[in-house]
């Protein structure tokens, strides 16, 4: 085993760069691109069940999310590996991601156990990692099998072997730029799978799918949910459960590409502050300033759907009092301090009057959350 695992390490340093190019290559786009990856095509049906392809149900998914993302973010490229029912290989998936540059890869699948297992249900979201469990490793297996379609595909893989547990250990050594990217997205979608679809929930896991390891942007492989269990098959296949199951991933992209747009300063209405002539003609002792590098701690302690002006009663005799705008929403916050025991002395004040009041973070006048 030792001697297997120095033969792949050594192995791994020689393949070519673009295999496992985990560094961001590319300039960023103007325009926000997200590739989705309805899984398997043509003459791989997937995983099948009693009454449904996985490559069917998958394509419909696709084809719905994409039309949710294109209706609701104009400033948004989609593009799909595929459109059809059309076999498109691994590599070439990943290969049609890193040529549009693009900023998000969403892979969707439906996962199956062997008809003597029973079928557990449920939906779960993995990113790129080493399997820390054998269901894990079970699911990668699945996927990558895919692989066996292709021709030539030991030399193209560089004798990946999809079977093989010792293939895997290569996932060891890698260092994936964009995990934290990564989890998050999958966070976000599973949270809405769970709660918007009412799906069973499985969580967010780590394997190594070869269709992830490829792409150099932050991606996901969705797991829509069990085609061999009979109940989640009949969702699976309704047109009822795919349009729900798009919309919860849509939902899930939505909140990342708003927090994406937010560190990008380009969500406008985000982090507007105002009363700014308030806060520089007053001299409470309360005002603090931010340190050089921009980062600050403040006191939220109301919001309101209006604008308030400094001063009103509903303040408390809270001054000054700054606010920023979350959409239309008008946050308004106490006090400026780059010191956390400050703010923490704040905070106990600010409670006396606003009980339900809490710290907050900004740098360079955005919000961190």
């Amino acid at each position: 085993m030792k001697h297997c695992r120095e033969l792949l390490f050594l192995l791994f340093l020689s393949l070519p760069v673009s295999l496992f190019n985990v560094n961001k290559i590319f300039a960023q786009n103007s325009k926000f691109t997200v590739v989705i990856d309805p899984g398997h095509g043509g003459k791989d049906p997937g995983a099948v069940g009693q009454s449904s392809k996985e490559k069917d149900i998958v394509l419909s998914v696709g084809l719905k999310l994409g039309k949710l993302i294109k209706s609701n973010h104009p400033d948004v490229n989609v593009i799909y590996t595929r459109s059809s029912d059309r076999f498109v290989a691994l590599n070439k998936r990943a290969e049609i991601a890193n040529k549009a540059r693009a900023d998000l890869f969403i892979s969707l699948h439906c996962n199956a156990l062997e008809r003597k297992r029973t079928s557990p249900e449920g939906v779960e979201t993995f990113v790129l990692g080493l399997h820390r469990s054998k269901d894990n490793l079970d699911v990668a297996k699945a996927e990558n099998a895919v692989i066996m379609y292709e021709e030539d595909y030991s030399i193209k893989y560089e004798g990946f072997n999809p079977n093989e547990p010792e293939s895997y250990i290569i996932f060891e050594f890698m260092a994936n730029e964009f995990l934290d990217q990564s989890v998050r997205l999958a966070s976000l979608v599973q949270n809405q799978l769970v709660l918007n679809s009412k799906r069973v929930n499985r969580n967010v896991r780590q394997a190594g799918f070869l269709v992830l390891r490829e792409v150099a942007m932050p991606s996901i492989l969705v797991e829509l949910g069990y085609i061999s269990n009979r109940q989640d098959e009949k969702y699976l296949k309704s047109e009822a459960g795919q349009s729900s199951l798009a919309q919860s991933v849509y939902n899930g992209f939505r909140e990342y590409k708003r927090e994406y747009d937010k560190k990008s300063h380009l969500f406008t209405n985000t982090g507007t502050r105002g009363f700014q002539e308030n806060v520089s003609q007053d001299t409470d002792s309360h005002a603090l300033s931010a340190d050089e590098n921009g980062k600050e701690f403040r006191i939220q302690f109301l919001t309101s759907s209006r604008k308030i002006e400094n001063g009103a009663a509903a303040f408390k005799g809270l001054k000054p009092v700054d606010y920023y705008l979350d959409g239309k929403i008008y946050k308004y916050t106490y006090g400026s301090t780059d010191n956390p025991d400050e703010v923490r002395r704040l905070l106990r004040d600010v409670q006396k009057k606003f009980k339900d009041a809490f710290i907050i973070e900004f740098e360079n006048g955005e919000r961190v959350k």
